[in-house]
This record gives C-alpha cells, structure tokens and sequence, in this order.
C-alpha cells in the first residue's frame, strides 16, 4: 500500500486508498471520469513532485530524432539487407528505438486497429464491464492500470488486454466490435516481429534463427491504449517512464503524438510516421544481449487533444510455466565481456517487474552482478 501523497503534491489531503477503490469499483476507467465532465484530476492520477521537473527537459525537435529504417528490398537485395541490418543495430545500440516503414503490413490493417481499439473502449460501459477484470489469468480483459495500487500515481489510460499466443484465447473471448481485426493484425504483427528479430540476431553477429529457437517470439501480448483527452496534461501523465519487461516490442500509435524516449539525458519526442510502426527493445533482450543492445525508458504525456489510441504488441515467453533460463548468451562473452547479470526464468522476471509496478526504477537492477 502507498502512503498518501502529501499536500505540497496534490493540494489536500485525500483518503488515497478509498479514492483509488471507489475508481477501481466503478469499472468505468479514465474515459468514465472525461464522460461525465470532470474539469479538474483526481488526486489519486496527481504525478508526484519529483517526476515533473524532467517534464521541462525535451529536446527540441531538430536536436535529436529517433532512427526510421525502411525495410524496402529486404528480401530483394543482398547489399540493401546489410544496410538495414546494420542500422538496427546502430539504433539498437544507441537509442533501444527505431520507427520503421514498409513493413509490410498494409494501411489498411493499421487503420483497423486503431479504429477496432476505438471502438472498443467508446462503447457503453455497461457493455466494456464484463471485460473488466484484475484476475490475471484472464487472457483477455480490459482495466485502467495494471498497477493502479502500487504505483505513485495513477495513468491517464484505459487498457484491453489480450493474450494472443501462444494459446490464442477462444474467438468468442476476444470482444465482439474488434474481433476480426485483434486476429488479423495479431497474425501479422508476428510474422513482422520474426523477421525483425532475425534481423536483431544478425546483428548481434549471430545465426538468424538464434534467438528465435530461444522462444523469444513465441508469446504476444497485445494491449490496447486508449488516452482520453485530459483537462490536466500538466498535472499527470499517460504512461509514466518505465522500460519494457520482454523481449521488444511493436507499438502502432495514431497521429496524436505524446510518446517519448529517455536518450543522452533528454526527453525525446517519437513524432507519428504515417505507415510506421515504432519497435523498442526491452529488458530481456538488454540482459541476453549482456547490455549490447538497449532497452530504453519511454513514457507518454497527457494531452488536452484525445483521445490518443495505440496498440504494443509485446514479444514475451510469460504466460506458459517454464525452467528455462535467460541470461547473457554464452555467444557474446569473453574474458573483456563477462556476464553482467545473474540468470533469470522469464516468468520470475515478469512477476517481479508487475509487483513493482511503474515505479520508475529499472527492473534489470536486481538482476545486474
């Protein structure tokens, strides 16, 4: 349980626990608060004193700029495929962030998405409330943060949720408004991420298929963001700074922007490419890759223009029990490169980085020797 912020972070002095059940028992999420025209945030979505003064330091937007690969002639060129695999890798290295274009999956199923996940959290409430649930063996589900009692403060953000793979929930789990198209973007999201992880691997100077025999694409987890607007932008967040707990992840964001990533001591903006596709990496393969590649902390700012929708599909191996252990591949140490953490089954990592919640220390710290 977190102890009531005090009055110079929020104003007054609130029951914090009453006010985050009462928000939590509406099963209404964000859009419920904006729905019934709320002019000013609860205290319990207040971002604490100590996380603001970073709000101030952005970078220009000439100053610095995510990498953008075009993935064009991949397959086509033999020349051009080392030219793409060594930008990821650059920008894996550097920035744990690259936007990508000509993907291969078409705008059309883009545009599905983000409208799907639209319609999804726009219906009435009393349609969204079955799907409301915090039971996580529920594969899918909708809720308003996943850490809502651990964290500081809450998000500016409603969630559905999907376990996708690798035991796809039944088709008449998934909500009826979104259904064909959580199924049809999942399937190629995958496909995409496969490739992308072969490209990873070759640039890690290893076989193709090195890291996906490690099953590092074998599990998707798909969420669903919606971000209404927020009365408040300046007073809370969308997402507070945190890295990811798998492998990487695909994100597909609409055109309202908000995004950003930590990099040389600076927020930086992550503008909406029309066509693209976002790719962090995360946590795990930060440890397997003994902190060649990097997983970068990024968060979302709130925003008076909304709603903001984007969908992360997560590349991760959590939802089957398993002994199998990840640590720093055996491949890339040397006595100059000994191992840097300890060794950790992904189902361990993953329960730890949810106990903690987004508390905006890094989950890889307890793990680093």
């Amino acid at each position: 349980m977190n102890p009531p912020m005090n009055s110079a972070q929020n104003g007054l002095n609130y029951d914090r626990e009453k006010e985050l059940k009462a928000f939590d028992e509406s099963k209404a999420g964000v859009k419920g608060l904006v729905d019934a025209g709320i002019e000013k945030i609860p205290s319990i979505f207040v971002t604490p004193d100590e996380i603001f003064p970073e709000r101030s330091r952005s970078s220009p937007a000439a100053c610095l700029q995510i990498p953008v690969v075009d993935l064009k002639d991949l397959n086509k060129n033999g020349i051009r495929r080392k030219e793409i695999i060594e930008e990821i890798k650059r920008a894996s290295e550097t920035w744990g962030f690259f936007q990508i274009v000509n993907h291969g999956i078409a705008d059309d199923v883009l545009s599905e998405m983000i409208d799907g996940t639209r319609r999804f959290h726009e219906q009435p409430k009393e349609v969204k409330v079955e799907f409301y649930s915090r039971d996580n063996n529920r594969k899918v589900k909708f809720n308003s943060n996943f850490d809502l009692h651990q964290a500081k403060a809450a998000n500016w953000r409603d969630t559905l949720i999907c376990e996708m793979a690798p035991n796809a929930p039944d088709s008449q789990e998934l909500p009826a408004v979104c259904r064909e198209i959580l199924r049809e973007y999942t399937m190629q999201v995958k496909s995409l991420g496969i490739t992308l992880l072969g490209l990873l691997t070759e640039g890690l100077g290893l076989k193709p298929n090195h890291l996906i025999d490690m099953d590092c694409a074998k599990g998707q987890l798909l969420t669903c963001h919606y971000f209404p607007a927020c009365p408040e932008p300046n007073r809370t967040l969308g997402v507070t700074p945190h890295s990811d707990p798998d492998f990487f992840t695909i994100v597909l964001q609409d055109q309202v922007g908000g995004l950003q990533v930590f990099h040389q001591n600076m927020w930086v903006d992550i503008p909406p490419v029309p066509g693209a596709l976002v790719i962090n990496l995360g946590d795990l393969l930060q440890l397997i890759s003994n902190d060649k590649f990097k997983s970068a902390e990024h968060r979302v700012l709130a925003n008076k223009k909304g709603p903001r929708i984007s969908v992360a599909c997560f590349f991760t191996t959590h939802f089957e029990p398993s002994n199998i252990l990840y640590g720093p591949m055996k491949e890339l140490l040397s006595d100059s490169n000994p191992p840097l953490y300890k060794e950790t089954t992904v189902l361990d990592f993953a329960t730890y980085y949810t106990s903690k919640g987004l508390d905006g220390t890094p989950a890889l710290a307890h793990l680093r020797l």
